[in-house]
This record gives C-alpha cells, sequence and structure tokens, in this order.
C-alpha cells in the first residue's frame, strides 16, 4: 500500500530536523517506491546487467542518509534526488565497465517514449548521461525537469513543486528540452 504523499512528506521534515524516529519511519514508506523506481531504470538496461534493484536501491539510499545539507521539502523533492542517485550509480557502473572493457559492450537504454522519437532509437547510457550535462550548462532549470519528469517520473504537477515553477513552465521546459535532447544525441550519434 502506498502511504499518502502528506505523511512521507510530515516524515522527512521532521527527519529534517533531526527526529532519528521519522527516520526509522519513513524507510518502510519510501522502500517499495524505491524499489519500482530502480526497477523502472533497470528495464531500460541491458538485460545481463549486473546490478539489481535490491542492490541498487540500498546503494541509493546509503547516499541519501548521507544527505547532510539538504533541507527536506516534500516527497516529490525526495524522489527525484533519489532518481539522480540512481542515475548517477547507474552511469559510474557503465563507465567503471567501460574502461574495464576498454570501450566494450555499451548498455542500451530507449528514449523513444521519453522523447517521444518518430522512430525507434537507443543510446547508452552514457551517451545520454553526457547529453544531460550538456543540457544543464545549457539550461539547469531545464535539465532538471528532464531528471524529475523521465528519471524519476513526477508529473508535471509535482516537478513544478520541487522547483518552485508553474506547470505551465515544466510544461514548457519539458518540450524543449526533449527537442534538444533529441537533436544532442542524434549530433552525438553522427560523431561517434
Amino acid at each position: 500500500m502506498t502511504p499518502p504523499p502528506h505523511e512521507v512528506t510530515r516524515l522527512l521534515l521532521r527527519w529534517g530536523d533531526g527526529d532519528r524516529d521519522a527516520f526509522d519511519a519513513l524507510t518502510p514508506l519510501v522502500y517499495d517506491e524505491l524499489r519500482r523506481l530502480a526497477g523502472r531504470y533497470l528495464r531500460r538496461e541491458r538485460s545481463d546487467h549486473t546490478l539489481q534493484s535490491t542492490a541498487l536501491v540500498h546503494e541509493a539510499y546509503l547516499k541519501l542518509v548521507d544527505q547532510r545539507n539538504v533541507r527536506w521539502q516534500n516527497r516529490a523533492q525526495f524522489f527525484g534526488l533519489a532518481a539522480e542517485m540512481i542515475r548517477r550509480i547507474l552511469v559510474d557502473h557503465a563507465r567503471a565497465r567501460q574502461a574495464a572493457k576498454r570501450g566494450g559492450a555499451v548498455y542500451r537504454l530507449t528514449l523513444d517514449e521519453a522523447l517521444d522519437a518518430s522512430s525507434p532509437r537507443d543510446t547508452d547510457l552514457v551517451r545520454l548521461d553526457d547529453a544531460m550535462k550538456a543540457l544543464a550548462e545549457f539550461d539547469l532549470q531545464q535539465a532538471r525537469v528532464v531528471e524529475l519528469r523521465y528519471f524519476a517520473g513526477l508529473t508535471i504537477e509535482e516537478t513544478a513543486e520541487v522547483l518552485g515553477i508553474s506547470p505551465a513552465t515544466v510544461k514548457r521546459d519539458w518540450l524543449l528540452a526533449k527537442a534538444w535532447l533529441r537533436r544532442e544525441l542524434s549530433d552525438r550519434a553522427g560523431s561517434a
């Protein structure tokens, strides 16, 4: 059973204020949703990926617990940061594997749904990460919108709440960012 968002938010705020009991109560409430998030990431990965959902959740959760400078605001912010950490773990894993194999097999992930591509196209996680970094340099807010919408699976309204912007701005940034990423990934594929 999914806990009400306000309960997760309430516990995050208490945890942020130093209440260790709130953290203990929060863990079982967010664990299943973190596993679903990790599972969504891993479904985009190659079938023989060595990381499993549980290990990915545990590693991301350890990183979340270690966040000292985050002032928790709400559930959406928490899961947005969790998605970012899961993506970082997978990218680091992909980079390490590529380095070990000297440019060997890359991880494939389909961007069709996220980028509304007119034709199916695959791209590897490392190239996507590079494109996301370039987008963040070009427009940090658009990069955050992609992070929250695509990787964390947040709604337009939740994304707007986390970023402190209007839903209309999220929609506009989402469309612009998808077009920018589509072009960037196409350019990178042509030069690879």
